[in-house]
């Protein structure tokens, strides 16, 4: 089991991956569903530019995939893998382009060296974690 796995499997024991703040927003799946969704996104970016030396990426609207890919109607533990399959894939392609001093240029944010690829993406994944628990941890979800 892989460090996003377990910790993945520690944030959702006990969820039923409908769970969401009150006040609404993303349940528990679609967090899930987000997260391996970014990272299999950034993936296909950093692998473009390693395979084909493409290295002009463009932004994306997660909540419009969120609403393409229906996250809501799947159950949690589909989520969980699909998220884990990307993230096992994330680790292999970020890790070959830190070796190789991959730099990308987003359409927004600039000149992305792959260092600072993993250190989003590594923010995004454990902060939607932290998301997770703040959901599971409120009395009413």
């Amino acid at each position: 089991m892989s460090g996003w796995d377990r910790r993945l499997a520690e944030a959702t024991a006990g969820a039923n991956g409908a769970e969401r703040r009150p006040a609404g927003g993303w349940t528990v799946t679609e967090y899930v569903c987000h997260v391996g969704d970014n990272l299999r996104q950034w993936s296909e970016r950093v692998q473009s530019a390693l395979l084909a030396r493409r290295s002009d990426v463009a932004g994306y609207d997660p909540d419009a995939l969120a609403a393409a890919r229906r996250y809501a109607a799947l159950p949690l533990a589909v989520a969980a893998w699909s998220s884990e399959l990307a993230a096992a894939a994330w680790v292999e392609v970020v890790g070959r382009a830190l070796r190789e001093g991959v730099t990308l240029r987003h359409a927004t944010r600039g000149r992305q060296t792959a260092a600072d690829v993993a250190r989003n993406n590594c923010h995004d994944a454990y902060h939607h974690l932290w998301d997770i628990g703040q959901i599971l941890a409120s009395p009413v979800h």
